[in-house]
């Protein structure tokens, strides 16, 4: 894992309405460069609609940066992890991990979804004590791509 030079060490904290749009824009990066094919399905205002609303209201939502930039978040609330996106460009550095810490210190169990095919996503949340509770064909979610439901419990 590269470290990050000590002049650009991370900020960790919770984020509030005035930081969705710079969420919304995160999410967006990771996901459309992890998953082009599936890119532009909602407009740019309608992801923020999403992070300010839905979201906000029903998450608690993390973010990780430095100055003014937003490099990871993460949105779960009591049992599920419901987003967590970093920039491509600083992925495994740790970032995810830490984000995910946070979630994990406030509940003894979560789960998520994951898309099948996202094999880097499976693999660091496998890493991070994820364990595979079922696959479907995708016919449930907006995408209509197969995906994956992971649980973690904390040992206690």
């Amino acid at each position: 894992m590269e470290e990050l030079p000590v002049s650009d060490r991370l900020t960790y904290r919770q984020l509030k309405l005035t930081d969705m749009v710079a969420a919304s824009n995160v999410f967006r990066s990771a996901f459309d460069a992890q998953f082009p094919r599936l890119a532009g399905r909602h407009a740019q205002r309608e992801d923020q609609a999403f992070w300010s609303g839905y979201l906000l209201s029903n998450c608690v939502i993390w973010g990780a940066g430095r100055q003014d930039e937003l490099l990871g978040v993460i949105a779960f609330r009591e049992g599920w992890v419901d987003q967590l996106y970093i920039l491509p460009h600083v992925q495994r550095r740790g970032i995810g991990s830490r984000l995910l810490d946070i979630a994990k210190s406030r509940y003894c169990s979560l789960d998520l979804w994951t898309f099948q095919r996202n094999e880097s996503a499976r693999r660091f949340y496998e890493a991070q004590g994820f364990e595979i509770v079922r696959e479907t064909d995708g016919a449930d979610n907006e995408e209509q791509e197969p995906d994956v439901l992971y649980h973690w419990h904390r040992a206690d």
